[in-house]
């Protein structure tokens, strides 16, 4: 099950995040068809958000067709975004984590990362 971790500097609204992670398992192969994501009920006591946002959250993603509400039972996903590729056992994801050892060894900070890694993708997307 997801783990959702909120950053309230982040700037980027709360639902939004929840969203992204929801995402981000997706395509990690971390969620996949079938799976339930937590409770509103269960997220609010982890995050200590709103409950509302956790709904305006799990509404976008059900817009999406990524999930599927069942009353009385749970939201569960209803499709995944990964590709093989991309999972978490994946060959190219050994070399990001060795490059990432090496840019922190660097003397990189985390944002250093974030602006050479967007550079390089929207060199190539």
């Amino acid at each position: 099950m997801i783990e959702f971790r909120i950053d309230r500097r982040s700037g980027v609204t709360t639902y939004v995040q929840l969203v992204q992670q929801v995402k981000h398992a997706l395509r990690l192969g971390l969620l996949g068809p079938g799976d339930r994501l937590p409770t509103a009920k269960e997220v609010v006591a982890a995050t200590a958000i709103n409950p509302n946002t956790v709904l305006k959250a799990y509404r976008e993603l059900e817009r999406e067709g990524l999930v599927e509400p069942r009353p009385g039972l749970g939201t569960f996903v209803q499709r995944s975004l990964g590709s093989p590729a991309a999972a978490l056992n994946a060959p190219l994801r050994g070399e990001l984590e060795t490059w990432m050892a090496a840019a922190r060894a660097a003397g990189l900070e985390r944002e250093d990362v974030e602006a050479l890694v967007k550079a390089v993708i929207d060199t190539h997307y």
